[in-house]
């Protein structure tokens, strides 16, 4: 049958059950299926191991652990409709074939770039006839049985994980797939991902503080080596100062995924056109728009933590004593300084971010993807630093302006200066380096922050119960 014009399978069905129903109990379990499936030549290769489950549980309703024949013809029929939508979505000039030609177009669409040879690849791997064109009967036999998905397993693996927190927030907001989303695993996610935050940034919390600190005082008249300043800072303070500003800066982590989460999903509704799926440049706008919003609503925060990292024994006494401080003596405006900055540094970070991201993961399916979309851990961890790494280094210079502007008034006798003031007095005084002071130790941490955050997540997981 070319063209998809529905046909009456059930005829086909019945013979398919009758094939695989060994022991004519009525019903088909897993090995049944697995045997039947391999003597009829369906070599299912590695994807097997997903598809008969996937079987299984979607098809099984009244879950007796065997598909019996309306079950078993569900399913069929089921993935078939599936099937054929994206077979009609591909077929584009409608002749009831797909060509090569069509294949690299709609793997464009899906932002994909394919060479020729490439697409023919894949025609001949579903062409049976030898055409050089798949009809649907092709495409069906093909698929029936295979996981026709094999783009949702690289998404799934490849969901770039904002589980990895490198003190700086990340802007992309975590993606959660429908199936995540009506299980409510998406807020044991979100947990276990916070929690780890947590951890790693208490754990790299010196680091921190050393950088803001070479960020406000670091000149090249005062140079701060690593060491001299932590000896400052315990002689001040005693090895417990380490840790200031760490405070506001775990509490914020909850209401910015909040934030940032409920934003990102409002966001894509109304970027995404009518109901249509969503393209990656739409996502990113979507997730630095989301960014953007929790930032704005978390600034304050933001600055009283860099106010408390850099505060002096006795300045304050903790988190409300500094907010009155600031209010008091400054006003409201004070809690938005550095604002400018901080919003124009998303853009570059996010956008660096996910372009080396990209670009990593791209290098890695083409290399190594042979028999699965699944790169491992410390694949996923790599790239993710990599690109987190390239997008700070991208922002560096307005995180740090930004950090001065919101330690002005508490420096003394500065006058507060505008941002394109202050790189120009950045610049003159300490040339293009001096945008990157501070540099070194914000490097120095991510190593440990991202494995920590890694540990403490997996933890998290395994002790909620979510597992892949």
């Amino acid at each position: 049958v070319h063209g998809p014009q529905p046909t009456d399978n059930t005829k086909t069905f019945a013979e398919l059950f009758e094939k695989l129903d060994a022991n004519k109990d009525g019903k088909v379990d897993v090995s049944e299926l697995k045997t039947g499936l391999a003597a009829m030549g369906f070599t299912m290769g590695k994807g097997e191991a997903q598809v008969i489950p996937k079987m299984f549980a979607s098809g099984d309703t009244d879950k007796d652990e065997g598909l019996d024949f309306e079950e078993f013809s569900k399913y069929l029929k089921e993935h078939e409709k599936k099937l054929r939508l994206t077979f009609k979505s591909l077929d584009k000039n409608q002749d009831g074939r797909i060509d090569a030609k069509e294949i690299q177009q709609s793997l464009k669409d899906l932002g994909l770039n394919l060479t020729d040879r490439d697409a023919e690849k894949i025609l001949h791997s579903i062409d049976a006839d030898g055409t050089m064109t798949v009809d649907w009967n092709e495409w069906k036999e093909h698929f029936l049985f295979n996981p026709a998905d094999n783009l949702q397993e690289i998404i799934r693996y490849w969901k770039h994980s904002t589980v990895l927190d490198i003190g700086d927030s990340l802007t992309i907001p975590d993606e959660f797939t429908e199936e995540e989303k009506t299980t409510g695993i998406w807020w044991k996610q979100l947990v276990a991902g916070g929690m780890a935050g947590v951890v790693s940034r208490t754990g790299t919390a010196p680091l921190d503080r050393m950088k803001v600190f070479m960020q406000v005082h670091s000149s090249k008249s005062n140079k701060i080596s690593l060491v001299d300043g932590f000896k400052q800072m315990i002689k001040e303070g005693g090895v417990a100062s380490l840790w200031r500003g760490n405070g506001v800066n775990v509490i914020k982590i909850a209401p910015e995924t909040a934030i940032k989460f409920m934003a990102y999903e409002q966001y894509k509704k109304l970027l995404a056109k009518d109901g249509g799926k969503i393209q990656s440049h739409e996502r990113f706008m979507a997730g630095s728009l989301a960014g953007a919003t929790a930032q704005t609503a978390i600034y304050p925060m933001e600055v009283m933590k860099t106010r408390l990292t850099l505060r002096k024994t006795g300045q304050y006494s903790g988190m409300f004593d500094c907010a009155k401080k600031i209010l008091k003596k400054e006003g409201l405006k004070a809690f938005y300084k550095g604002y400018v900055p901080n919003i124009l540094g998303i853009i570059p970070y996010a956008g660096i971010d996910l372009a080396v991201y990209e670009t990593l993961k791209n290098a890695w399916l083409s290399r190594y993807a042979k028999d699965t979309a699944n790169p491992g851990v410390l694949v996923l961890l790599g790239c993710g630093t990599i690109s987190s790494t390239c997008g700070q280094l991208a922002s560096y210079p307005l995180a740090l302006v930004r950090t001065r502007m919101q330690a002005q008034a508490s420096m003394e006798g500065s006058e507060p200066v505008s941002m394109s003031k202050l790189v120009k007095k950045v610049m003159q005084k300490e040339g293009f380096f001096g945008l990157y002071r501070g540099i070194l130790p914000n490097f120095m941490k991510v190593i440990p922050a991202v494995s920590i955050s890694y540990v403490v997540y997996e933890y998290m997981r395994s002790g909620l119960g979510i597992s892949k």
